[in-house]
């Protein structure tokens, strides 16, 4: 058994296999570099393994040298389960036609001790989305239930037979399983056009993973579905924006109204909100309809790379800014889901920026999530939107201890709480 981490690669069969004369590596930013063993861990049991097409995978020799595999096999990465944060990015080199890589993260994988690892940690051990606690079965037969007792609640059809059926989606199970979150999807349009939106690509080649819904249900649709899960669910929680929509906000007039019907029938569980917090307006009126909690999505803390991804239309970072502070002035819970990329945002300059918003912005918690996009495809943009000389990257546990040193009543974690 070898003493340190092996590449692995697949052939044309889909077979995987180690290739034991190169030690693995993994990428930060565009950088090349060994895995330490002492950021790996074994391969979560519901993650994915990925062949890389048009990819070689990259590893180091004897002398230290990078050098690729045989052009017989195409580099592996790794999709990791709700909960897990990537420390470092599959290391490839890419043929010219390589084509666009699907919207997921790509976490290097290696073969160590017997088994596939990864340079990951989970971040937040709340098993709500573990694949062990559903039982699917248990969850089509209340789908079937709730059709059959709320006939012609279209929101009621589309989170079970689109979201669970098609999508997997664990909220929306839940919400049949009533425990837990529940989404209530709104919205199919959005005033951004994200590089990694899971809904819809527009000219390009990388499918979206998802389709918007194709409806705005009504205020009875909403009320009819949310008030049962608010009142007997455990930590209930119902949240509006969701994967399978576009932005909530432009359907602002709609959910305050339906928070405001929620009330008056039930003042128990939370009412949440995931948002790229385009209209501050609006979420000062949310939260005096009676919204208890808000998650605001940043890929960066630097305003040229938050337009250079999200591609806002009507809207700016200093929106967002403002969104923050109403949520903040109306005693709302304030997340922000952190959109996390390894050397990017642990770029000593992303550092610096982000550390100024977490003091102008005072949130309660940081949802560390991985970017799902393209590596190669993320990376041409950050080199657009910050073309200056970029700075060793921290390492993404070394970032994280930074912040929570500077900002220790700051929740860390991944779920919305």
């Amino acid at each position: 058994m070898k003493a340190f981490p092996a590449i692995v690669v697949a052939d044309s069969r889909g077979r995987i296999t180690d290739q034991p004369e190169l030690a693995a590596a993994g990428r930060s930013g565009r950088a090349i570099y060994p895995l330490d063993p002492a950021q790996l861990m074994p391969l979560p049991e519901t993650s994915r393994l990925y062949l890389l097409p048009g990819r070689r995978a990259l590893g180091f020799n004897a002398k230290g040298t990078i050098e690729s595999a045989d052009d017989e096999h195409v580099a592996v990465a790794a999709f990791l389960p709700p909960g897990y944060v990537a420390l470092a990015l599959a290391a490839f080199a890419a043929d010219k036609r390589a084509p666009r890589l699907p919207l997921f993260c790509y976490c290097a994988v290696c073969w160590y001790r017997g088994k596939f690892h990864v340079p990951a940690f989970r971040v937040d051990p709340n098993p709500k989305h573990d694949i062990s606690r559903f039982d699917m079965r248990k969850v089509y037969r209340e789908i079937r239930r709730w059709i059959r007792k709320y006939p012609g609640n279209r929101l009621v059809e589309h989170h079970g037979l689109v979201c669970v059926k098609e999508y997997g989606c664990p909220n929306a199970a839940n919400l049949f399983l009533q425990r837990w979150e529940a989404p209530v999807a709104v919205s199919g349009e959005c005033n951004a056009s994200c590089q990694g939106c899971i809904s819809k690509q527009d000219a390009t080649s990388i499918p979206a993973p998802q389709a918007r819904i194709g409806f705005v249900p009504t205020v009875a649709e909403i009320v009819e579905m949310a008030v049962p899960h608010l009142e007997k669910a455990p930590h209930a929680m119902i949240s509006f924006g969701q994967g399978c929509e576009g932005e909530p906000l432009l359907e602002g007039n709609l959910i305050e109204a339906a928070i405001r019907a929620i009330r008056k029938k039930t003042n128990r569980g939370a009412i949440h909100l995931n948002t790229n917090g385009s209209k501050p307006d609006i979420v000062k009126r949310l939260a005096a309809a009676g919204l208890n909690s808000i998650r605001i999505s940043l890929n960066s803390a630097r305003p040229a790379l938050y337009a250079a991804y999200y591609r806002c239309r009507g809207y700016s970072f200093d929106d967002v800014l403002k969104s923050f502070h109403n949520a903040r002035k109306a005693g709302v819970w304030i997340s922000i889901n952190y959109l996390t990329f390894p050397g990017v945002t642990d770029d000593p300059a992303e550092c610096r920026a982000f550390s100024r918003l977490l003091k102008k912005t005072t949130p309660h918690m940081i949802q560390w999530r991985n970017l799902n996009i393209d590596p190669d495809l993320y990376m041409d943009t950050v080199d657009r939107a910050c073309p200056s000389k970029r700075q060793r990257p921290m390492g993404i546990t070394t970032l994280m201890q930074y912040h929570h040193g500077q900002f220790p009543k700051i929740k860390f974690g991944y779920f919305n709480a």
